[in-house]
């Protein structure tokens, strides 16, 4: 399963740097081992809006009752939206895979090439995926990706018959896009 979104999230990086812009923060839950969907974080405005909006991507598999998420980002791209320091390699895709016991930080640098520069300043480029490092158990996590990874395994306690339901109703009112797999489809 592991290989297979680290395929996927290497794809969608390849065809949306090509496209000139840089795929926002996701979220996989998993449970039992079982793909819930993505969730690509909405909108954001620097500061405090864009901790709160990737520390939310939690709710979905705390309402789920996920037992294991990963969540994938760009480090620079998180660290400005953010106003962070850049932590680790940059540019460079960041995966985690995580469980109440632990996470294991995944890190997949890359250089880029230029393809192409549009009048409006925008550039397309392509990930020249340079090696990995060693998976890092317990690696360092930037602040909001550590909060969605804790608050992902948060009991969610809502008065309502299909909590789940309603948790992905408000977040895509919200502006959050998800895809749920077939399984977890409402």
């Amino acid at each position: 399963m592991w290989d297979g979104l680290v395929g996927v999230i290497k794809e969608t990086y390849t065809a949306s740097l090509a496209e000139g812009v840089v795929p926002r923060p996701v979220m996989m839950p998993l449970v039992r081992g079982e793909l819930v969907g993505l969730i690509w974080v909405r909108p954001l405005k620097v500061g405090q809006d864009a901790l709160a909006g990737i520390a939310e991507l939690a709710n979905i598999a705390a309402a789920a009752a996920a037992d294991e998420v990963v969540l994938a980002w760009e480090t620079h791209d998180v660290a400005t939206a953010c106003e962070l320091p850049i932590v680790g390699p940059a540019p460079c895709l960041n995966m985690v895979i995580a469980t109440r016991g632990g996470h294991v930080l995944h890190q997949f640098p890359y250089s880029e090439q230029l393809l192409s520069r549009r009048s409006e300043g925008w550039a397309s480029v392509a990930p020249g995926w340079r090696p990995a490092p060693a998976p890092q158990p317990g690696g360092e996590l930037v602040p909001p990706i550590r909060a969605a990874v804790d608050f992902s395994f948060t009991h969610v306690e809502l008065d309502h018959p299909d909590p789940f339901g309603v948790t992905v109703v408000l977040m895509e009112e919200d502006g959050y896009r998800i895809s749920l797999t077939e399984a977890f489809t409402r």
